[in-house]
């Protein structure tokens, strides 16, 4: 339930900070869906043995790219190219936005080290 949780929250963010087009903007939905994949723990090496898909190398950027056109072709009417191609066009920008975890949060411990973080966030900027 929190990885479901946390996934649409990371949608709530995006929509508030980014501003994003769902409706019109395939690249918009994209990269969120590819942001919300990455932060919520979707690809956790747990989820990914359990749907016995498992690997070891560059196996949760895979993931992402998969449950991300997964998820917009649930929402949209369009091909499976097409969806490609859009996650495709903004993975490496929006795979490596973190916001507002900072990190990656894979489990709890992660995860608490990113509120750590986001909570020491006005230190950090303040030395700067």
């Amino acid at each position: 339930m929190s990885r479901v949780v946390t996934h649409e929250l990371v949608h709530a963010f995006d929509h508030c900070r980014a501003h994003v087009d769902w409706f019109t903007n395939v690249r918009h939905l994209a990269c969120s869906e590819v942001r919300a994949a990455n932060l919520s723990g979707d690809c956790s090496l747990v989820n990914e043995i359990f749907r016995l898909h498992f690997g070891f190398k560059q196996h949760h950027q895979t993931c992402v790219r998969d449950r991300a056109i997964l998820s917009i072709l649930a929402v949209r009417n369009i091909s499976k190219e097409v969806a490609q191609k859009a996650v495709d066009e903004v993975f490496e920008s929006c795979f490596n936005d973190h916001e507002p975890f900072g990190r990656i949060p894979h489990n709890k411990t992660y995860a608490r080290h990113a509120h750590r973080d986001f909570q020491n966030r006005d230190r950090y900027y303040a030395n700067i």
